[in-house]
């Protein structure tokens, strides 16, 4: 995959998660807005994290490199799944 391609990825992926946790704020019954927001924010600092990271590539093993961000953005796309099935 492509530098650009993968750009594309996390701020498609970050944003359908945003849009998931405002759909949430607004149909459902949440206890804590401070819990969302939180998610929200880290859904925002992954983006901001994971496209940084993509725009200053280290030269040497690149495949090492885009298959980390790639783990990293696995991981921890499942655990702003897993906070936001927790609070609804």
């Amino acid at each position: 995959m492509k530098r650009r391609e993968l750009k594309k990825t996390i701020n498609y992926l970050c944003g359908e998660l945003y849009a998931e946790c405002v759909a949430m704020v607004q149909y459902h019954k949440v206890s804590s807005f401070d819990d969302v927001e939180n998610i929200m924010r880290s859904i925002l600092l992954m983006q901001n994290d994971l496209v940084c990271r993509l725009s200053h590539v280290e030269p040497g093993s690149t495949k090492l490199f885009f298959k980390k961000i790639r783990e990293d953005m696995i991981s921890r796309t499942d655990d702003i799944v897993e906070q936001l099935k927790n609070i609804a």
